[in-house]
Parts: C-alpha cells; sequence; structure tokens
C-alpha cells in the first residue's frame, strides 16, 4: 500500500497537476468597479474537450472524510478540467496523478488546502473522489457537461495522513 503524507498546497507543487485558485498567490488582478473591487484574473484554465462540450457550474455538498484516509481509486475526467472552490472556508485533502493510460505510484501525491485554496484539475489528472475535512463542505464546481464518456477509475491502494 503506498503511504502518503499530504503537503501543504502551493501553486509550485500542483502545477503539474491543475492550478491552485487563490487570491493570495494571484499575479494577475486589476481594479474594477469604481475601484472597490479587486478583479483576480483568470486564475483557472477551463478546458472543455470533445463534440457537444459545454462549461458547468455546480454545487457540491460532501460530508467529511476521517484520516487517515483510504484511497481505492484514482478516478479522471478525459474530456475537461474540474474545479473545485470552498464556499465556507472548508479544508480538503487532494490525492493526484499525472495524466496517462495508467497511474505510476511513485507519481502520486496528496495535498491539504488551507481553507481558501480552490483547485482546477487539468483534464485527464487523476484524482481521488472529494474528500472534505472536519465538517460539511459546500463547493463550487467549474466542469464539463454535455455527451461523451468524461470519468475513467483506476484502482489504487493508498493511506493518506496529514503532518
Amino acid at each position: 500500500m503506498l503511504k502518503l503524507t499530504a503537503q501543504p498546497l502551493t501553486p509550485e507543487a500542483f502545477a503539474p497537476f491543475g492550478d491552485v485558485i487563490d487570491s493570495r498567490s494571484a499575479t494577475n488582478f486589476f481594479p474594477i468597479n469604481g475601484g472597490r473591487t479587486q478583479r483576480h484574473h483568470d486564475l483557472a484554465g477551463v478546458e472543455i474537450l470533445g463534440e457537444g462540450g459545454r462549461p458547468m457550474i455546480s454545487i457540491f455538498v460532501s460530508q467529511p472524510v476521517q484520516v487517515p484516509l483510504q484511497v481505492d481509486c484514482l478516478e479522471r475526467h478525459p474530456l475537461g478540467s474540474q474545479a473545485f472552490v470552498p464556499m465556507h472556508g472548508e479544508r480538503f485533502l487532494i490525492v493526484v496523478a499525472p495524466p496517462g493510460d495508467g497511474i505510476d505510484p511513485e507519481a502520486v501525491r496528496a495535498f491539504v488546502t488551507d481553507g481558501r485554496q480552490g483547485i482546477n484539475y487539468r483534464a485527464g489528472t487523476w484524482h481521488a473522489v472529494h474528500s472534505v475535512l472536519e465538517c460539511e463542505g459546500e463547493f463550487l464546481v467549474v466542469d464539463r457537461g454535455g455527451p461523451g464518456h468524461n470519468c475513467d477509475e483506476h484502482p489504487v491502494h493508498a493511506l493518506i495522513t496529514l503532518n
């Protein structure tokens, strides 16, 4: 069994898998609305692949997981990216592996957010199901809707802990 300790989420560490959505690390921002609002612009790339695909916004309400967390499979969405943004400061675990036909256990990584960070998985990035910590979580989700097979699963055996 693969044993991983979730590391703090940073844009640099997560870059091979997608984008961190966080105004605190944004470098592209400017004032709007008469200077009352800072627009943190283009924080993640929304990928919509395949014929008939369309962007979709949803809200997921997730129940908390117990740590250590046993992960039995990873999934990927080959036709689009998938973003998760916490709506109320919820921390969550992220377990990821690079895109590809299979999963190299040596390439699997685990991260933990600080509650203000969202993430955007690039199309094809392997990831564990949504795993919120401490309390029920409500998340804004941006992903692909439309025809086509957009969810593959691959078995893994990993145990995730926190520092």
